[in-house]
């Protein structure tokens, strides 16, 4: 395979040391819910707080939140949709936008996508993606930035996985999921019901119980949705969900 940027392990200048933190002080398990997918998660041992001061910007910017160290109940859902119904990414080219750990983007591999990227602000985020997706043997092209001031990429499907905890964020992610669908882009968007979900825009196709990051020991699941994003406001629809439980 030549060189490129798709590859199992990403490409980025991140420093070796980061990769080297992970693995070292995360624990590499089967993700609660997703028992065909191992992650590289945090525990109270992980002292997450090291790779932070070490990650600091060239800009001196503090570095970012490691949200891409817990799981969360929107990426969760989306995973477990797209892992128990493959003709959803089946030979398309996906998009998991906001990718956290990858897990959207794995499940999508292991479903059957013909290309998946990965894209987040944080590139510790980008090096335990290329991590975790080594560790689940699947090829993601993994890219550090922010897509959503940009146009619509070239792709067939959007995966959107808890995103909309943030107004701001929320804001940024419609426009360009509003971008995407112009272009003829499906987009799925999972989430739990954080406080700026666009209900709207959403029509109902799945919901799964599983946990959340407030809830480290997995005891407690909650109701994990699944929706499409629609081009055209109005009602949610709230159709019978299609999901169950996967204990």
């Amino acid at each position: 395979m030549h060189e490129s940027r798709r590859t199992q392990a990403a490409r980025t200048d991140e420093p070796v040391s980061a990769a080297e933190f992970i693995v070292e002080n995360l624990a590499l398990a089967p993700a609660a819910a997703l028992p065909e997918i191992s992650l590289y998660t945090a525990h109270p041992g992980s002292g997450l707080w090291r790779l932070l001061e070490a990650g600091e910007d060239d800009d001196g910017a503090d570095p970012a939140t490691p949200y891409w160290a817990y799981r969360w109940a929107g990426g969760t859902v989306l995973a477990r949709h797209i892992l128990d119904r493959p003709e959803t990414v089946g030979g398309l080219r996906v998009l998991d936008l906001g990718a956290g750990s990858g897990v959207v983007g794995i499940a999508a591999a292991k479903a059957g996508a013909a290309t998946v990227i990965a894209a987040d602000v944080d590139r510790n985020a980008i090096v335990a993606t290329g991590l975790n997706a080594r560790a689940n043997g699947v090829e993601i092209e993994a890219v550090c930035g922010d897509l959503t001031g940009g146009p619509a990429p070239d792709v067939d499907l959007v995966a959107v996985g808890d995103l909309f905890y943030d107004r701001d964020i929320a804001v940024r992610v419609t426009g360009f999921l509003d971008r995407c669908l112009a272009a003829g882009i499906t987009v799925l968007v999972g989430d739990p019901g954080r406080a700026y979900l666009p209900h709207g825009r959403l029509r109902l196709l799945a919901e799964y119980p599983v946990p959340d990051f407030a809830d480290p020991g997995n005891a407690t699941r909650k109701p994990g949705l699944v929706y499409s994003f629609e081009g055209q406001a109005g009602e949610n629809r709230t159709d019978r969900p299609c999901g169950h439980d996967t204990d």
